[in-house]
């Protein structure tokens, strides 16, 4: 199956989203200079292009390493993408990505770094990690890198991971004024069509496992 690059720059976008982390990336860098916030969505970026490229290429000896077939993968994987396009549909968080810091009246409560060393810790985790790029995005690059059958299929993950990132950096960069038009409504809106858009790519996605385990299905 060749992989185009655009099939998996939706797969990530609708995954990875960035826009769910806008609340964290604000509360975070409210008492930040300019510098330290660009510093910070440098750092978030690079931590999602960097686990991308881990997992792409080593995302097919993983699963040889653990005794796991492609298609077993691609369903279980699937399903976990199947669930979370559903959460995302009926108004909910991303089950995949939890509230790191959150109460029950969510609003954050994550401590403010004490001083600028912190900053790339905080940028790796949460905000990189899991609030981007959490199990469900880590299970996609794995299905798409066990199923990549030639170089270029490879060098499209990784262009669609290196665009992804720079979206990434692109929106925390904008988030306040992402915010401001958006608002709490507008980002609603986005997630259930994330949702929406989600749920197809986990639909071939588990599609694809069934056809590695059954090829009979693809007669």
């Amino acid at each position: 199956m060749g992989l185009e690059v655009s099939k998996v720059i939706l797969a990530f976008m609708v995954l990875i989203n960035p826009f769910s982390a806008l609340s964290i990336y604000l509360d975070l860098t409210r008492n930040h200079s300019t510098r330290e916030r660009r510093k910070i969505a440098q750092i978030a970026a690079a931590t999602v292009l960097i686990a991308i490229t881990l997992f792409t290429l080593s995302g097919g000896w993983l699963l040889k390493l653990l005794g796991i077939s492609v298609g077993s993968f691609q369903v279980g994987g699937g399903i976990l993408v199947l669930l979370i396009a559903i959460s995302m549909m009926s108004g909910n968080d991303n089950p995949a990505k939890p509230d790191v810091g959150t109460e029950e009246s969510n609003e954050i409560t994550i401590q403010q770094p004490k001083s600028s060393q912190n900053i790339a810790a905080v940028a790796v985790v949460p905000l990189a990690i899991p609030m981007m790029i959490g199990p469900g995005g880590i299970s996609t690059v794995i299905i798409y890198a066990s199923s990549a059958k030639t170089y270029w299929d490879i060098l499209s993950i990784l262009a669609a991971g290196f665009i992804i990132s720079l979206i990434c950096y692109t929106t925390l960069l904008a988030a306040s004024r992402v915010s401001k038009v958006l608002g709490e409504t507008g980002l609603t809106i986005l997630n259930r069509i994330m949702g929406m858009l989600l749920a197809a790519v986990s639909v071939e996605i588990i599609v694809a496992g069934l056809k590695n385990l059954f090829p009979q299905l693809a007669g």
